[in-house]
């Protein structure tokens, strides 16, 4: 393990045994995997260039969130963040079990010229960069789905400075449960560019295949006391106007790997997305209400979950393991 890049970090979170996708992910030359357990992983699980944080492991880290977070949630996987920029990571790649790399899986250069899509959009649907069949990803507002919204025509090439990469999955993309309850169709995304969104355009990302640059990691906060469906597209719509802020871009780059979905109930997922289909269009202006490019990334993140509980998005109790996590990045980076 002491050979290992660990400046490039893929963080997984698994109560599986190790899948193909993971053992796929640790045989990486260029990265470094640290897949987080829970309660429900598998005793002894054990993965060849992994390095896996137990239950165990994780009670003895020195972190304060360690001792906040609930046990059997996905938002454990901020252990792995953590102990990722410990290790010294450059960025960190998100991504889950049930998400098989293609044999040419990279992401592109976070600087360089890109197609840029114009700013101050509002919400898009980026599937349609990618594909012409009718689909969408989790967390688009629902009266946005019947939109074509004409990409290519809004669309030049410029320098770029992506803070975020967000790789697309073929087969089972990340699509809401109102998708799968009524289209259900297995996706092959197009092998088009890479696009850039401008300020002011928003597209929601999730954690499933996803590159964060170290000046972003404060943005890693995933939310606790929010639905499972929810949490990972809440803390992409914090992020973008924070990023914006600083000069950084959201970036999409075609399908390069597959999901194999595990199990779901979709009715469940449903429920789960419930605060998502309601909340969604509120993120932004609550937060670009309170920032400012003046003031530090963390007291800005701070700033933003103050207003969203303020609306009711958010509980106090997320207020306080933000805290947490942002005194335990203050220590680390």
């Amino acid at each position: 393990m002491e050979s290992v890049n660990k400046t490039k970090a893929i963080v997984i979170t698994s109560i599986f045994q190790p899948t193909l996708a993971v053992e796929a992910f640790a045989k990486m030359p260029d990265h470094h995997l640290i897949v987080v357990g829970d309660k429900k992983t598998p005793a002894g699980w054990a993965c060849q260039g992994a390095e896996y944080l137990s239950v165990r492991d994780q009670e003895l880290l020195d972190f304060k969130l360690a001792k906040a977070l609930p046990y059997n949630h996905y938002c454990r996987k901020m252990l792995g963040y953590l102990k990722a920029i410990k290790n010294g990571a450059g960025y960190i790649i998100d991504t889950d079990d049930d998400n098989y790399p293609n044999e040419n899986w990279c992401f592109p250069k976070t600087e360089g010229k890109h197609s840029l899509l114009n700013a101050n959009q509002g919400f898009i649907n980026i599937y349609q960069w990618f594909t012409d069949q009718h689909v969408w990803p989790r967390g688009l507002p629902l009266d946005l789905l019947l939109k074509d919204f004409e990409l290519h025509q809004n669309v030049e090439t410029q320098t770029c400075k992506v803070g975020i990469w967000q790789g697309l999955a073929d087969e089972d993309p990340d699509v809401d449960a109102i998708y799968r309850l009524t289209l259900n169709k297995l996706i092959t995304f197009n092998d088009a560019k890479p696009v850039v969104l401008d300020k002011g355009t928003i597209a929601p990302f999730n954690t499933q295949n996803t590159l964060i640059v170290k000046d972003l990691f404060p943005l890693l906060y995933l939310p606790t006391y929010v639905t499972f469906r929810f949490t990972d597209i809440l803390r992409g719509l914090i992020a973008q106007p924070i990023m914006w802020l600083y000069g950084y871009q959201l970036g999409f780059t075609g399908a390069n790997v597959v999901q194999k979905r595990n199990p779901h109930n979709f009715v469940d997922d449903l429920e789960s997305e419930m605060p998502m289909y309601k909340y969604c269009k509120d993120i932004i202006p609550t937060v670009e209400a309170v920032i400012s490019s003046s003031r530090s990334m963390s007291q800005n993140l701070q700033d933003a979950y103050q207003a969203l509980h303020k609306k009711g998005i958010v509980t106090a109790q997320e207020l306080l393991n933000l805290d947490h996590w942002l005194d335990d990045i203050a220590c680390l980076l």
